[in-house]
């Protein structure tokens, strides 16, 4: 089945790469950030439009699937967590319009684990409930991305919402696949010096300890008091999640020992943590590439539930 979907808050392009494997097209793509539209261009030969707020809902070509990594810093525990009284948050109510106007078969949202409890749960509660006004019939799950195939510890929760006239009353996120991989597998072979840690402060403490579970980060030590981007992992196991905003020495990626040195990772392994290939032209500029990335979404993860979506549209 070919399916045609937009990419709304589209980053990098992490979701339109896991669809347009799957020979799904995409007609449409939204992305504010000017540095992220640049990376999105260079890699896809398309320019996202700007600022979804200012696009008119009815200018939006006709599509089978809706795509949004909606923005999460109203949601994040890194954030302030306001929520719907966050502008930021409201950015929802862009993609009810855009549900609302041209009913595609298919809704598919990302978000941050954070969401499910925001605001005692009534966040989003109302997220379902907006979308069963617009007479989808919704699932949804939190999601490992170290249990699909990156190095990464990263949970996010994906919203399916299938169109009530195609009658889907059951949906199967997919199982976890049995290949692990861990933060050794993606590191380069001659990291630039810029991106190791030389300070007097590093304490290694955690060295020799058996790691139980792979799939989750295993410290081994600190900078300074441990703090946030002070905390230093185990190349042997899954990394932390990347981040946008997190600061300290290991900001953004987070601090590994890698043979007898502690750094932080390049633009090219966060690349690979979140599954987009060799080939994708990463941003000139490293704190911009990092943050890109930290904003982006796990390309295997997005890619497995797709298959399991197009499975059961194919079933009816």
């Amino acid at each position: 089945m070919s399916l045609t979907f937009i990419d709304l808050f589209a980053g990098i392009g992490g979701f339109r790469l896991a669809l347009e494997q799957l020979n799904s097209e995409c007609v449409f793509t939204s992305e504010w950030d000017k540095d992220s539209a640049k990376v999105y261009f260079n890699n896809f030969d398309d320019l996202p439009l700007g600022d979804i707020t200012k696009i008119d809902e009815s200018t939006i070509p006709e599509h089978d699937v809706l795509c949004a990594g909606f923005p999460c810093q109203a949601f994040s525990i890194s954030g302030k967590r306001l929520g719907f009284a966050d502008t930021r948050g409201t950015l929802f109510f862009d993609i009810e319009r855009i549900v609302k106007q041209k009913k595609p078969k298919v809704v598919f949202l990302e978000n941050v684990k954070n969401l499910l409890k925001h605001d005692n749960e009534r966040t989003f509660n109302t997220i379902l409930q907006k979308l069963e006004e617009l007479n989808y019939q919704v699932f949804f799950k939190l999601l490992r991305s170290s249990d699909f195939g990156v190095p990464q510890a990263r949970e996010r929760v994906y919203i399916v919402g299938f169109r009530n006239d195609l009658n889907i009353k059951s949906f199967k996120f997919p199982e976890p696949i049995s290949e692990t991989r861990t933060v050794r597998d993606i590191l380069e072979k001659h990291p630039p010096e810029n991106t190791f840690i030389d300070r007097d402060d590093i304490v290694i403490n955690d060295h020799n300890k058996t790691i139980n579970d792979p799939r989750k980060p295993h410290r081994v030590g600190t900078i300074s008091k441990g703090g946030q981007g002070e905390r230093i992992y185990s190349i042997d196991a899954s990394g932390i999640t990347l981040s946008a905003f997190g600061g300290g020495p290991g900001a953004k990626t987070g601090a590994y020992l890698v043979d007898g040195r502690v750094r932080k990772l390049t633009p090219r392994e966060a690349a690979r943590m979140q599954g987009f290939p060799e080939t994708f032209i990463l941003d000139e500029k490293i704190n911009k590439a990092l943050k890109q990335f930290g904003d982006s979404v796990s390309v295997p993860v997005i890619k497995k539930i797709y298959e399991s979506i197009l499975l059961s549209l194919n079933s009816k």
